[in-house]
């Protein structure tokens, strides 16, 4: 293990040393360094000319300026980090990268994680149901969204996610046609993913379209969207059905211990909701604080699974930490969107919640809930654009994963031996049909902070990409080489992560091999 990370971080920086030494030379030859002078009218034009040479050291040859630079920059690694200067602005690159890479981290991360879940489970749906109406639908939904140019999607946002929104929920009101032709929508989609013989399929299509009917009827009726809360009925519903389909997807309803355990931490959440509710309004809350207490929920949920064990223990141990999460995570979006009416009102919102450019509305005073749903509300159309063209990617990959591994001699031995589906397909298949996810999520993520740099400049949204963008605008190096060198480094982090994420998936894969 040892000798393999000595030997990728030595590769690692022989490849950083050579792209940064090329790209050093070929953005020297390409920036204009007085593309603000050339107009001038000024009668000491040449003596302007003379000042920025000495400003960014001109003179100097630009393989000693990349030496002095990458001494610098190697400072980072002894904790005197020097990556030079944005000359035009008047700013060190240290103090322009923090909030740059915690807002493109933010955005990216977000990202990233709801196009894998969502993106998994349809191309698992896409091909246990191969070649069905349902099959075809989502491939040309693919292959749409696979080439749609990520700005006119961000500018489609801006104008009817955000515009056209904004005002829908100062009047929200839907016609029933449109509601009807929605839960019949709603019905066909449902009905062609679930399948199954023809009552099967009558009931599904009955079933979703009277739940999508009623869900949107409640949600106008009440007002919903512009109070946007759950309460204790509503997260208690969420907590048991989040239960239930842990469950149904782990183990099966017939291992006993392990839905009782589900069942049980989601029942524990509901009793502690008032609790938490209190403890949320009279404690100052910090990310600390929620991280320390969905550590300790999910110790609550292994603590259940173990205490009421089963067949496997830790099986229904991580059945019930993973409830514990999912109803953590419900507590924590109900008491958020608590402050939805304050926040809405807010005279520097102005009920235009959903925002169109930046990432934080400015003189928006507030607590730590507050805050956070000002960042959900600026996170929620540049993470819908960057989703909608990656979520494409991880579908094809995975179904086109789980059609070869669903047509293996092992998983045709477990059908013969008597499995339930669910087993078959969560526990043998999906596992290996993972694989070669591995490898294709860290050069995506890296491709989706390229991509960010479009949706980050078309939103306002101050990350790395709209930092490398204003930067050639105004033809600084310094700040794209600190892009550079950054982007490069989650790139071999990201490709490192791949190759443990492989020998954790396949045990017959060792990474010191």
């Amino acid at each position: 293990m040892i000798r393999f990370l000595l030997r990728r971080t030595l590769s690692t920086a022989l490849v950083l040393l050579v792209v940064t030494f090329v790209l050093y030379l070929l953005l020297d030859l390409t920036l204009d360094y007085y593309f603000d002078l050339r107009a001038s009218t000024a009668p000491n034009i040449e003596q302007l000319f003379a000042n920025r040479d000495r400003q960014l050291d001109l003179d100097t040859p630009a393989v000693v300026r990349y030496l002095q630079w990458l001494l610098g920059a190697s400072g980072c690694l002894v904790g005197s980090c020097d990556l030079g200067s944005a000359w035009y602005v008047g700013q060190d690159v240290t103090s322009q990268l923090p909030g740059a890479i915690a807002n493109t981290i933010k955005l990216v991360t977000l990202a990233t994680l709801v196009s894998i879940v969502i993106g998994v489970f349809v191309g698992m749906v896409s091909a246990i149901r191969q070649y069905t109406g349902f099959d075809y639908f989502i491939t040309f939904l693919n292959f749409l969204l696979y080439s749609l140019p990520v700005f006119w999607v961000a500018v489609l946002l801006k104008q009817y996610g955000a515009i056209e929104f904004n005002n829908f929920l100062a009047d929200p009101v839907i016609g029933w046609g449109t509601i009807i032709v929605v839960s019949l929508i709603s019905g066909v989609v449902w009905t062609a993913a679930l399948g199954g013989r023809l009552r099967r399929r009558a009931i599904s299509f009955v079933g979703a379209t009277v739940v999508t009917l009623a869900t949107i009827w409640v949600i106008l009726a009440t007002g919903w969207l512009n109070e946007p809360s759950f309460g204790i009925v509503g997260v208690g519903v969420l907590g048991l059905v989040a239960a239930l389909v842990t469950t149904y997807l782990s183990t099966g309803f017939g291992n006993r211990r392990a839905l009782l355990t589900a069942l049980a931490v989601a029942v524990i959440g509901i009793a502690l909701y008032m609790p938490l509710l209190n403890l949320f309004y009279y404690v100052s809350m910090t990310w600390l604080w929620m991280a320390l207490l969905f550590v300790a929920a999910v110790a609550i949920g292994l603590g259940v699974g173990l205490l009421l064990r089963g067949p496997d223990p830790w099986v229904s141990a991580r059945g019930g930490a993973i409830t514990a999460g999912l109803m953590s995570l419900i507590v924590f979006v109900d008491r958020m969107f608590q402050e939805w009416p304050r926040y809405n009102q807010h005279p520097a919102i102005n009920n235009r919640p959903i925002a169109t450019i930046g990432a934080s509305t400015p003189n928006l005073e507030g607590g730590f809930w507050i805050t956070n749903l000002d960042t959900f509300t600026h996170l929620l159309l540049p993470s819908i654009a960057l989703i909608c063209i990656s979520i494409a990617s991880y579908t094809r990959y995975t179904r086109g994963s789980m059609l070869e591994v669903l047509g293996q001699d092992y998983i045709r031995t477990a059908r013969a031996k008597g499995l339930p589906e669910r087993t078959v397909v969560m526990r043998h298949a999906l596992r290996n049909a993972l694989l070669p996810l591995a490898s294709v999520v860290p050069v995506d993520i890296i491709t989706m902070i390229g991509g960010a740099v479009i949706t980050e400049s078309i939103f306002g949204w101050n990350g790395m990409g709209k930092l490398f963008i204003d930067s050639m605008n105004r033809n600084e190096l310094d700040p794209i080489m600190a892009y550079i060198v950054i982007t490069g480094l989650l790139a071999v982090i990201a490709n490192l992560v791949a190759d443990f994420l492989y020998a954790v998936l396949d045990p017959r894969i060792r990474v010191n091999a």
